[in-house]
């Protein structure tokens, strides 16, 4: 018979598979987890010994406190500084255009 721990650990598990990019989550089917999905499942089915089990729960649901922010921070850093992934040129550019400029084409480049 299920413990009555069992929805809260459940819950607490997907809630960490939500959070995991999806480069490791791998946003796969059940019938073929990833080996990251198979690590964390194998350790809650590890911990799901009775006299550690509460302060196990608080510690995966501060981890998971922390994934979400580190999520958001992640977003708010894109959507804030959207010329971190540029070149020096293209920024440049960009910001010559921005103020109604546009920059002289240089001699030997080509438009292709």
């Amino acid at each position: 018979m299920a413990s009555p721990q069992s929805p809260a650990l459940r819950s607490l598990y997907r809630r960490i598979l939500r959070e995991l990019p999806s480069q490791y989550a791998g946003r796969q089917k059940l019938s073929n987890p990833s080996t990251l999905q198979q690590t964390i499942r194998s350790r809650f089915a590890a911990s799901a010994e009775p006299p550690a089990l509460p302060a196990r729960i608080q510690e995966v649901e501060q981890f998971v406190q922390y994934a979400q922010a580190q999520r958001m921070y992640s977003t708010l850093i894109e959507r804030y500084n959207p010329g971190m992934g540029m070149d020096e040129e293209e920024r440049v550019r960009l910001s010559a255009r921005r103020v109604g400029m546009d920059l002289p084409q240089e001699f030997g480049k080509e438009k292709n």
